[in-house]
C-alpha cells in the first residue's frame, strides 16, 4: 500500500516541525511514507471565501500528484474535509483521492488502531485541554458534537489516553469554536478574538497546563491571543505528542 503524508501550506510554511513530528510517528509505527512535492495547497483557501476557480487550479496539482497512492493522510482537519468535498470534480482521479484521503487522527484511529498507537511508549506529563478544530469534529467525525443527541465517543482523546503522564482538562464547552474560521478571523476580528479568549478562559478554568490539537490553524489563532496577553500556555498537534516533543 502506498502512503502519502501532504502538510498543508501553512504547516509547511509557519510549523514544520508538526509536519516532522507526524512523519516520525508514522514510521515509528513501521509504515512507509512518501511526502510528494509537487502540490503545495490544496486549494481550499480561494474556495472557502467563494472563489472556487480560483482555487481548481491548485486542487488538480493536487490530485495529480496524489493519484497513485492508496491513503493521503492530511495535517488538518479542513484541508481533509476540502479534498474529500471536492476533489471528485477533478475526475476519476479526484474521485479516487477524495475517497483514499484522510486526516492524521482519524488515519491513526480507524486505520492503525489504539493498540499500535500505544506501542509509540509517548510520555507527556501535562495537564491537558484538547480543542479539535471544527471541520475535523462536524466535518470529519473525529468526536461527537455536544449538540448531537447521539453516544459519545472522541477519536482523539483516545489516541492521547495511550500517552503516559497524560491527563484531561474538564471543559465547560469542550467542542466550541476557537474563532480562527481561516477568513472569519479577517473579516470578523472583534468575534474571533473574543470567541479566542473565551477558549483560553475555559482552558485556565481546570488548570490546563497546555493545549493539544488536531489543527496547527486553530493553535497559531489561540498562540497568538495567549502571547498578546503575557499567557505563556504551551500549544502542540496530537502528532507532537505522541512522537514524545515536549512543550
Amino acid at each position: 500500500m502506498r502512503v502519502a503524508l501532504f502538510a498543508p501550506c501553512y504547516v509547511d510554511q509557519l510549523y514544520p516541525q508538526v509536519a516532522i513530528a507526524a512523519l516520525q510517528v508514522l514510521e515509528q509505527l513501521g509504515i512507509d511514507v512518501d511526502v510528494p512535492s509537487g502540490a503545495a495547497c490544496c486549494g481550499q483557501p480561494p474556495s472557502n471565501a467563494g472563489f472556487a476557480t480560483l482555487g481548481d487550479k491548485a486542487l488538480r496539482t493536487f490530485v495529480r500528484t496524489f493519484a497513485d497512492y492508496d491513503r493521503v493522510i492530511v495535517l488538518s482537519g479542513s484541508c481533509a474535509l476540502h479534498l474529500r468535498t471536492h476533489a471528485s470534480h477533478a475526475g476519476a482521479a479526484g474521485a479516487h483521492v477524495a475517497g483514499h484521503t484522510l486526516e492524521f487522527c482519524s488515519y491513526l484511529h480507524d486505520v492503525i488502531g489504539i493498540e499500535r498507537i500505544a506501542t509509540l511508549g509517548a510520555s507527556f506529563p501535562r495537564r491537558v485541554a484538547v480543542h479539535i478544530g471544527c471541520h475535523g469534529l462536524r466535518g470529519l467525525g473525529l468526536a461527537s458534537p455536544s449538540e448531537l443527541k447521539v453516544g459519545r465517543y472522541d477519536k482523539v482523546r483516545a489516541l492521547l489516553g495511550t500517552v503516559s503522564g497524560l491527563t484531561f482538562a474538564t471543559l465547560a464547552r469542550p467542542d466550541e469554536c476557537c474563532g480562527f474560521g481561516g477568513s472569519f478571523a479577517v473579516g470578523e476580528p472583534a468575534v474571533s478574538v473574543k470567541m479566542g479568549r473565551d477558549r483560553l478562559q475555559d482552558y485556565a478554568s481546570d488548570s490546563a497546563d497546555a493545549v493539544v490539537s488536531t489543527d496547527v490553524s486553530c493553535l497559531m489563532h489561540l498562540q497568538g491571543l495567549a502571547r498578546r496577553d503575557g499567557n505563556p500556555l504551551p500549544m502542540m498537534h496530537v502528532a507532537q505528542v505522541l512522537a514524545g516533543s515536549t512543550a
